[in-house]
């Protein structure tokens, strides 16, 4: 076992009860500064999931590999007997979207393990791993005392969602429609390798497998008789499942559909359906101007809640914050009933409760609480915890308590077990995988709030380096989160993406803008982008810049400015707008907006952004274009972008460099193989753009005595 894994299974099994829910005794200053490797040997809670009972947590982590250039996906089960154990349930490291049956006897999950499980080979320097190859994700299931995992399901296609059945004894699963051998042969023999764009597109297949015919030792049958057994088809969809839920009294299994290919074009695909159990009979349940994200069943069976991140259900698509609604099942036809109408805020995630209440993650400006709500109509009540970020809130179906994961700026994501929602500041740590991370002198940070041009508040986040927090004439990093439907605030979050700690450490004062268009401002504020997409919120932080210098707080003569995705979107449209920027960090911004529309997998979201199709609003797609203003720019920028990225299409990387460099501006493109927008292929991608990336800043950005 590597040194690494060898630390990381200490760290999480001794000394949970030790970890300090307060600050530490040790002020931030004599603490040891964060270095580069700590930061990115950072661990991601990806899924925390209570047991039916309440007495155990199955938890999915995400962490690198440094040796086989990959991120190991592990997961790990607390039991809270004999003052609470953690131990790493599976080893592969190819694991994730843990599931209890509703016994609470299995634990469910996907994995897409290679072929062969052989030991990878040392790093080769070329990112190429042949271990990896053949890898199709399938169903297993494993006890939670333990021992090897079972797997379910076989073929050549990957299982993409799955649910239990509500007495346990079966396990559903969608998989794209398979080909059969013929099938395959014959488009082979036509096409060779020629991909049809759409007409190769196919829709899916819902199954059920009983698990007493594959699991050995079930219900007491030979061994012999649980191998391979062959899936019962009980539905099939045009579409792509995105989700699978079985109510409680076993009668339903509701799922979300989604486009075969995943794009997001149109609204057509995007539905909730509900199969009747157990024939197969499959019945329309909402379809609404909103591509829906996650559904989850009361405990009475009659209601399904739902919520989507993008469009409405109550009139025409609009990106407004996320909302939850519920669906009577019981009437024909049910028209959806908002919870929390009242909250100015966004639900950011959800889980409901065995009293059959919302237990909501309710963002407000740069806080993240539990909420709590009886009924649509209810108070929408905040429930008293600590100041910072409630994620992954996840409620036990038979008890009270409820596990998550918490966060401040200077206190790391761990796991928390609370014994009700009453109860959150008394919940205790059930984890230490950053325990590292506390140790270091992490910094310290605040709202900061300013006033734009036409009187709306705008607020963002100041974070210090550490020891410096409250000081003045600072060295300013701009770096602009991407959604634009998301927002910064008070949460620790350590990987390429959202790097401010390391900013920080470096001695940069990290400015944190929730720019126009950003959520927990209320719908007003996030729709208010429309179709100024990037000139609106640029003005919003080039004020909140001019306001920092103006009290002295940052330095005018060390001013940089970054963000990925659609923070680099705003990169590339600010350094149109000022010089003021001495550096600029830039990657996966689109700099004009047609050709993007054109090859990226949101479209319809574009064009809503842009108030319409290219052909129809062309003067909006090129007033928000940076490449007609190109020549402004004076501002040395490096760039950054995954190869296959089609979320914000990878060639307005390389026209933006093609434009710097044409125009003698100092520029750099780094491209990293293998890898879409997520850059969550191999691990050593994210810490090279960040390591060049600070390197970049401290070049061009910091002012020369």
């Amino acid at each position: 076992m590597p040194l690494m894994v060898r630390l990381l299974a200490a760290l999480a099994v001794a000394a949970c009860a030790a970890f300090s829910t307060g600050r530490g005794a040790t002020p931030q200053e004599t603490k040891p500064p964060l270095t580069l490797d700590e930061f990115f040997n950072a661990v991601a809670i990806e899924d925390v999931e209570p047991s039916p009972d309440g007495h155990a947590v199955v938890i999915a982590t995400r962490r690198p590999d440094w040796d086989h250039n990959r991120f190991r996906s592990d997961l790990w089960l607390y039991r809270d007997e004999g003052g609470g154990s953690l131990l790493q349930l599976t080893q592969p490291g190819y694991e994730s979207k843990p599931a209890w049956s509703p016994d609470g006897r299995w634990i469910a999950f996907l994995a897409d393990r290679p072929a062969a499980e052989v030991e990878a080979p040392k790093d080769s320097g070329d990112g190429a791993n042949p271990a990896e190859n053949q890898r199709t994700t399938q169903l297993f299931v494993i006890a939670p005392s333990g021992g090897e995992a079972i797997q379910v399901t076989h073929g050549d296609e990957e299982v993409h969602a799955f649910a239990w059945s509500a007495d346990s004894q079966a396990l559903y699963f969608a998989t794209r429609t398979p080909w059969s051998k013929q099938q395959r042969e014959t488009y082979e023999r036509e096409w060779k390798n020629v991909i049809r764009y759409r007409e190769q597109e196919r829709g899916d297949v819902i199954s059920r497998i009983e698990l007493a015919e594959v699991v050995p030792g079930w219900a007491g049958r030979p061994e012999a008789a649980k191998r391979n057994a062959a899936p019962r088809t009980i539905a099939t969809s045009p579409y792509r499942v995105k989700q699978l839920e079985a109510s409680p009294d076993g009668r339903l299994l509701a799922f979300i559909s989604e486009a075969p290919s995943r794009r997001q074009e149109s609204l057509e695909a995007s539905s909730i359906y509900a199969i009747e159990l157990p024939n197969g009979g499959v019945k329309l349940l909402h379809h609404g101007q909103a591509f829906y994200e996650t559904i989850r069943w009361s405990p009475d069976s009659r209601h399904l809640f739902f919520s989507f991140l993008n469009g409405s259900v109550e009139g025409p698509y609009q990106d407004a914050q996320p909302r939850v609604y519920s669906l009577d099942t019981g009437i024909a036809d049910s028209a959806p009933v908002r919870w929390g109408s009242s909250f100015e805020g966004a639900i950011t995630g959800f889980a409901v409760t065995p009293e059959g209440y919302l237990l909501a993650e309710g963002r407000e400006g740069t806080e993240v609480h539990a909420y709590v709500q009886a009924e649509p109509g209810a108070a929408f009540t905040r429930k008293e915890g600590w100041a910072g970020t409630y994620e992954n809130l996840s409620a036990a179906r038979h008890s009270p308590r409820l596990a998550f994961v918490y966060s401040a700026l200077d206190r790391p994501s761990e796991v928390y077990l609370a014994d009700d929602a009453d109860h959150l500041q008394q919940a205790r740590p059930i984890t230490s995988f950053n325990q590292l991370l506390a140790q270091r002198a992490l910094p310290q940070g605040k709202p900061y709030r300013w006033t734009a041009d036409d009187g709306v508040t705008v607020e963002g986040m100041l974070i210090y380096p550490p020891g410096k927090f409250g000081a003045t004439h600072l060295p300013l990093f701009t770096l602009i989160h991407g959604g634009p439907e998301d927002a910064d605030g008070n949460h620790f979050e350590a990987d390429w993406y959202q790097w401010s700690a390391l900013a920080a450490t470096a001695g940069w004062l990290v400015f944190e803008p929730n720019y126009r268009g950003s959520i927990g401002y209320g719908d007003q504020f996030a729709l208010g982008i429309i179709p100024h997409i990037v000139s609106r919120p640029g003005k919003d932080i080039l004020e909140g810049v001019d306001a920092l210098v103006k009290e002295g707080i940052a330095d005018p003569n060390a001013l940089t400015v970054g963000g990925y995705s659609y923070g680099g979107y705003m990169t590339n449209w600010l350094i149109t707008q000022t010089t003021r920027f001495k550096a600029a960090v830039t990657g996966a911004g689109a700099v004009e907006h047609v050709a993007n529309w054109g090859n990226d997998d949101t479209s319809f979201d574009d064009a809503y952004f842009l108030g319409g199709l290219p052909w129809n609003t062309q003067r909006n797609y090129d007033a928000e274009a940076a490449i007609w203003q190109m020549e402004k720019v004076r501002t040395p920028t490096h760039i950054v972008a995954g190869e296959e990225d089609i979320r914000v299409y990878v060639g307005e990387d390389y026209l933006l460099e093609r434009a710097l460099h044409t125009l003698g501006v100092p520029t750099t493109l780094l491209i990293f193989p293998g890898e879409g927008h997520s850059l969550d292929k191999n691990p050593w991608h994210g810490k090279i753009k960040v390591r060049e990336e600070l390197k970049w800043l401290e070049e061009y950005g910091k002012a020369r005595e």
